[in-house]
Order: structure tokens, then sequence, then C-alpha cells
């Protein structure tokens, strides 16, 4: 009796250790699943595409025609003399690839920068281009002169994020007189209600999120340590770590400085604009980049990136690449973190399409030539 009894409490220990033994397989199989799902790039969404543009395309107005009556009395009509921008020193990446008359469009609005905050500020040109428009088809070329300034202007200058190039209206009145045609130019917010981005209405609200936003880059640049590999990977890093993508592509801001670094929601776009505004606080040459980018599972859209120089050369930096989507959560890898920093072409562009074209029909730009290696 007591045979058996010993028996059945040692069948009863054998089933609970063999028990025990196929649980914390369980487990150990568990949490082996779960690193994986967090290292393994097939397991999450490495480079986010959707149906819809992630680079914001905007559309700039062409000229409109005012005509004055010749019979107006000249002096109190909105005709001013020439207005003189020569003066204003610029020298910016995008700036420099612009024609002379591009050139002046582009210092009006950089010596106008305070001004245009009130969102309605009119910028005047007077008959600074009646050279052009004297010629044939001269309204349709300062048309292009204006898009291909306010192109380079908004790519060199990430911290005018509250302007809406498609709420500016570039002007021309025509007054026709005896003694021939006479033109008065300038840029204004037109029928719009202000020349703001829908998400501001004053100035007041630009100014705070100005603040917002400084604030940010001021903490960044504190830490800068003047080696410039160093504070490319802080400030990469920062926005890797700090930022979400958002995937609804349907929030405020997505696509700009404020978005990325107040909000910490954005898309391509917000994620390039941001490092070229830090970067360029501390004065190390960043570049934004349009394109396309063609991800793992063949998907092809508009997306946007950095090239950087560093020790004289130039390579690329996809930020929002660095930061994919894990689906069902987790941590990203650092592999996955540092694909695509600090890249050649000869690794960068299989995947990644530059286009200096940043509008339909517009001026093409150029980029710096990237080096071959990477760093």
């Amino acid at each position: 009796m007591k045979s058996r009894l010993a028996s059945f409490i040692m069948s009863m220990v054998i089933i609970l250790i063999i028990c025990a033994l196929i649980l914390l397989g369980i487990i150990f199989y568990q949490e082996i699943s779960d690193m994986e799902t967090t290292a393994t790039p097939e397991n999450f969404i490495g480079n986010y595409t959707s149906n819809e543009n992630t680079v914001d395309i905007t559309t700039i107005k062409t000229p409109q025609v005012i005509e004055n009556n010749p019979l107006d009395d000249i002096q109190d009509s909105n005709q001013i003399s020439n207005v003189d921008y020569s003066s204003v020193t610029v020298d910016k990446y995008f700036y420099n690839q612009l024609e002379e008359p591009s050139k002046t469009i582009y210092k009006a609005l950089e010596s106008n920068k305070e001004n245009m905050k009130t969102g309605t500020y009119r910028i005047d040109f007077g008959n600074t281009f009646s050279d052009v428009l004297n010629t044939a088809n001269g309204q349709d070329e300062l048309g292009d002169y204006y898009q291909s300034a306010i192109e380079a202007y908004t790519y060199d200058n990430p911290d005018v994020f509250y302007l809406s190039p498609n709420k500016m209206y570039l002007n021309v009145e025509t007054t026709t007189t005896a003694t021939g045609v006479s033109y008065n130019v300038y840029i204004n917010n037109g029928n719009e209600n202000n020349y703001f981005s829908d998400e501001f209405s004053s100035r007041a609200q630009v100014e705070n999120a100005i603040s917002q936003i400084e604030e940010v880059k001021n903490s960044l640049v504190s830490q800068s340590t003047g080696n410039t590999y160093n504070d490319i990977k802080m400030v990469h890093d920062y926005l890797v770590d700090n930022i979400e993508y958002d995937t609804s592509l349907s929030k405020a801001n997505i696509y700009d400085v404020y978005g990325a670094l107040v909000n910490h929601v954005a898309v391509c776009e917000g994620y390039a604009r941001s490092f070229k505004y830090i970067l360029d606080e501390m004065g190390i040459p960043c570049v934004l980049v349009i394109g396309t980018g063609t991800n793992s599972n063949g998907e092809t859209e508009r997306h946007a990136w950095n090239y950087v120089e560093i020790q004289g050369a130039w390579y690329a930096i996809d930020c929002t690449w660095d930061d994919p989507v894990v689906v069902g959560g987790g941590l990203v890898s650092q592999s996955s973190k540092y694909k695509y920093f600090l890249k050649g072409s000869n690794d960068f562009l299989s995947d990644h399409t530059p286009s200096g074209q940043f509008t339909p029909g517009g001026k093409e730009f150029t980029y710096p030539n990237l080096s071959t290696s990477s760093y």
C-alpha cells in the first residue's frame, strides 16, 4: 500500500515538473519572439508609405493682373517708385541658384520676414520689373521668377513654417497712358484673410509658435560639442526618439518644424525641415532634399530627407526612415535606427531618387554631389 502511495506521489511530482518545464519553455519562446519582432526589419514598416503624398506640394499663385484706368489720378493710386533690395545680403543654398529677378523677390521676402508675421503685410517692388514685363510674355516670365523665388525661400528657411505660399499673390498693376505703359508690382494676400498656413490666424499665434520651436532648438544647440559628427548624430537621435510619424496624414502642422518639434508628430517633410532648422543654427551645412523613396515592399511615393556636409564631403540622412513604424509596438533596433545615417550614393540612392523640381513645372534646382561611399 505504501509502495503504491509513494509511486502515485512520485508520478504527480514528475507531472508537475514536466508542466513547469513546458510553461517555462512557452515563456522563454515568447520572449525570444518579442525580441525578434523588435529587431527584424521584415516585422515593421521600415519605410512608411501610403496612398497620399507625404510631401506638401504647394500651388504658387501666378500674377494677377490689375488694369488701371489711365484717367485715374496716379498720385492717388497704388503705384510707387522703384523699391531697391540690392543692399540685402543672402548666401543660402537654393538662393544662389536663382536668376536675378528671382533673387530680388527672395531678398524682398528675407528683408520683410518680421513684417510678414502679420499675415497681411504688402511687399512692394514698384516698377522694379518693368524690363521683364515689357518683353513678350513678360507676365508669365515674371510668374516663373516668382515661383522659383518662393520655392527657394521656403526650402532654404524652414523657420517660416507659418507662411502658406498658395495664399501669397504676386500682383501686377498695369497703367496705360498716352506716353506708354507703367507697372507696379507687389505681393499681398489677395482676397485671403491672410497668407498664413491654416493653423495660424494672428501675429500673436505665430510669435508664440516661434518661441516654442526656438526653445527646443536652443536646448539642442546648447548641447552641441563642436564635433560635427557628434552634433549631427545628436540631432538625428533627438528627432528619431521624439517624433511620431503621422500615419493618418491628418494632423496639424505635420509638414513643418512646429508639428515635429512642438507637437512631436510629423511626416517626412517635418522631420527633414526640423533637421535642417537645427543644423543651420549649429553652422553645419544642411540641405533639404525632395524626391521619391521606394520601400522594401516596392512602393514608391514622394519623400523628403537631407544632405549634410562633414569634413568636406556630403552625405545623406533620412531621419524618417531611421524612425520606422513598428508593427505591434516595441523598440527599433540600433541597426535600423542608423540604416540611413550619413550614407553615400552607393548605399542611399538605391531606394532614394532626388528631384530638384519642388512643384510641377517649377525650376529644376540641383543638389550637392554625394560622396560615393558612406561615412
